[in-house]
């Protein structure tokens, strides 16, 4: 049994995975590894106990992007994709697919190991800072309704979209502070344990994400407001109830 944890490193660049797949043996890990998406997506349904996926977005055959769509439809387990460095349309795309965070070629280990080691504390403890539901289950807001223990979302029509990792820890910040402007600095620091770049759009593309889920247009929003140069708001009252 590993002492940290299971993850999944999907890579089909024979030296980076082998090189991952030792460094994270060495941090206490136990390594799963895969050349491509297709051998990676036959295994995945029967290995349940794996908590994470590093994956390459640039693979043969199904590349990265399709196997983040194939995942999100039936498992939340968080992702980690591999970037080209130059390339910020591949992160926008990623994160816009449902993964929960990246990290641009080339690399330093340590650093993927740091973005690990958040996530899993943010799964493990299931607590965003400044949420307000810690002891009642469900949030309404603008004919929507959110368990808070299940993730799941139930919107106006009665249609039910499970959460991932990355959009509950959002919302529940937004929700946390609701009627407050919350910074993109913030958001990347208490979402996703690290700072924001200047030219960063991360948090811009994690939040129209989550606006889409919400059926909330961008060029005119009702839930999630931005204030031009600081930061976005929860614009609409928010209720919580032990009970549906």
């Amino acid at each position: 049994m590993s002492e940290k944890g299971k993850i999944f490193v999907v890579d089909d660049d024979d030296s980076i995975r082998d090189l991952l797949s030792g460094y994270l043996r060495k941090n206490g890990f136990e390594v799963m590894g895969f050349p491509d998406g297709e051998s990676f997506l036959k295994v995945f349904p029967n290995e349940k106990d794996y908590q994470m996926v590093v994956l390459d977005i640039m693979m043969p055959g199904i590349d990265g992007y399709e196997v983040v769509r194939k995942l999100r439809e039936v498992s939340k387990i968080p992702v980690i994709m591999l970037t080209a460095v130059s390339d910020e349309i591949d992160r926008i795309i990623g994160l816009e697919m449902g993964a929960d965070d990246y990290l641009a070629k080339p690399f330093n280990p340590r650093e993927l190991l740091a973005r690990i080691k958040a996530i899993m504390r943010r799964v493990e403890s299931h607590e965003v800072v400044a949420a307000s539901s810690d002891t009642q289950r469900y949030c309404h807001f603008n004919d929507y309704r959110l368990d808070t223990l299940t993730r799941n979302l139930y919107k106006p029509d009665g249609e039910c979209e499970n959460l991932t990792g990355a959009d509950f820890n959002l919302l529940m910040l937004l929700i946390g502070r609701a009627g407050q402007v919350v910074s993109r600095e913030d958001i990347a620091r208490l979402t996703r344990s690290r700072e924001v770049m200047p030219m960063d759009r991360f948090i811009d593309v994690q939040v129209s994400r989550l606006r889409h889920q919400l059926g909330d247009d961008a060029r005119h929003p009702v839930v999630i407001k931005t204030v031009r140069g600081k930061g976005y708001v929860m614009a609409t009252e928010v209720d919580f109830a032990d009970a549906v």
